[in-house]
């Protein structure tokens, strides 16, 4: 009986922990390979998305560029998450993502390594988006969804993939996040 109830009380302690864990303080990769976390944008208003190169809404790393650079000087960033869950549209390396999205986009905002976001290898970060805690919970259904973090490290809002960086939702959204205190 103490045994279980030890047991218990120590899971208890670590998922009090990690529910209590900003999105800001989980460990990534960049697209370099370098450790990095979300905490490097802390104080800014982050839109995290899955990107891929042979999407049919890859045209949108356009738009995202666009926003990037309207409000990269207001306290906001981009954030690239490549996957290759959907329909195997991000089969490259880091080197060739990175290339890809620099030479056909001149992209700008920062990209990380790889990513699952659904599944048994869900990673870390798309758990706290789009798990059961989260307050925007489900699978992610395609390439280039969009989670909007506000400068504390909250989720503030969810976008479907057909919802353009350009959308007048998506700049409200941008826009209150900005300048909220």
């Amino acid at each position: 009986m103490k045994f279980t109830a030890l047991v218990t009380a120590m899971a208890l302690v670590t998922l009090t922990a990690f529910a209590a864990q900003s999105v800001l303080d989980i460990p990534l990769k960049d697209i370099n390979g370098k450790d990095a976390a979300l905490k490097d944008h802390k104080g800014k208003v982050i839109l995290i998305v899955n990107v891929a190169s042979k999407c049919g809404y890859t045209k949108q790393y356009t738009g995202l560029e666009a926003i990037q650079q309207k409000y990269k000087d207001k306290g906001f960033t981009v954030v690239g998450m490549p996957c290759n869950q959907f329909g195997g549209q991000e089969p490259g390396t880091n080197e060739q993502i990175k290339e890809f999205c620099s030479s056909k986009f001149n992209v700008t905002f920062p990209l990380y390594d790889k990513v699952e976001v659904n599944g048994a290898n869900r990673h870390p970060l798309y758990t706290a988006l789009a798990g059961k805690e989260s307050p925007f919970p489900g699978d992610i259904k395609w390439n280039f969804n969009k989670f909007l973090v506000g400068k504390d490290g909250k989720i503030l809002a969810r976008f479907d993939s057909k919802v353009t960086p350009e959308s007048p939702e998506m700049a409200k959204a941008i826009e209150d996040a900005l300048a909220a205190k």
